[in-house]
């Protein structure tokens, strides 16, 4: 069995000061995607530099403090083959995505944008995901493998996934055109496993605004995925929040696979 976690940390620098070595030690994990780590390769935590257990990937933005991503994997699984972006220079200049290649699928860790308060990056935001989805349809069939893409998608899917959906059906994470691509993806292949695993349990979020402790009271959202290609769908035994993880404004999502 692998335990996989997906976690938007929302600084790396900042959480490492918190607890996020004490969480990379009890949660188990042999495969980490990180989003949002803020942070170029000279800006490592010396702490983190020299993790005697796992291997590090980082993705990193052109823009200091901006986006980027990480992977950790675990020396006692194998060492996956790297592609770090998907190519595309608009995108990579921006620290998004990590691609993955193990022996029995392909990991995707990945950032999607937010659409922004003016809506104005919601275009950029759903070129990415094509893109995405079409490296991800690209090495499907290339490798004739399973695929998990995993990350930080910006967008809930339905009404169930946050707490407020009427009012918030104008603003970007939730605005028709973002649940669309997500519709888009399902229409390829690819299972949001955990929702199928918890069709009806409301109050499953992964992202609470830092204001109106909307935490405390579980005003939230379900940002945070793993969809993954209908060929694992019997493979996954158990998927999770992890919302008593404190740091960062999302909490970690988990994934046990067994191969």
């Amino acid at each position: 069995m692998k335990r996989l976690a997906t976690w938007n940390v929302n600084g790396l620098r900042a959480i490492t000061q918190k607890n996020f070595l004490t969480w990379l030690v009890q949660s188990n994990c042999q495969i980490i995607a990180l989003q949002e780590t803020k942070l170029n390769e000279t800006q490592i935590p010396e702490e983190l530099t020299n993790l005697n257990d796992y291997h590090t990937w980082y993705a990193s933005a052109l823009t200091k403090g901006y986006s980027g991503v990480a992977l950790y994997t675990h020396k006692l699984i194998e060492k996956p083959v790297i592609e770090i972006g998907l190519g595309i220079n608009k995108f990579d200049d921006e620290g998004r995505t990590i691609i993955a290649h193990y022996k029995d699928f392909i990991f995707f860790a990945c950032y999607f944008p937010n659409g922004g308060r003016d809506l104005s990056r919601v275009p950029y935001k759903l070129e990415y995901s094509d893109a995405v989805l079409a490296k991800a349809s690209s090495l499907k069939a290339q490798h004739k493998k399973g695929i998990i893409i995993a990350g930080d998608f910006n967008t809930a899917h339905h009404p169930i996934d946050l707490k407020n959906p009427k009012s918030n059906e104008g603003n970007t994470g939730f605005l028709p055109i973002e649940r669309a691509w997500l519709d888009k993806l399902i229409q390829h292949g690819f299972i949001d496993i955990f929702r199928q695993q918890h069709p009806q349990e409301n109050g499953q979020y992964t992202w609470w605004s830092y204001r109106y402790s909307s935490r405390e009271k579980n005003i939230g959202w379900r940002l945070d995925y793993f969809f993954v290609s209908d060929d694992l769908r019997s493979k996954i035994s158990h998927t999770w929040h992890g919302p008593e993880v404190m740091g960062s404004d999302h909490c970690p999502s988990y994934l046990d696979l067994e191969l």
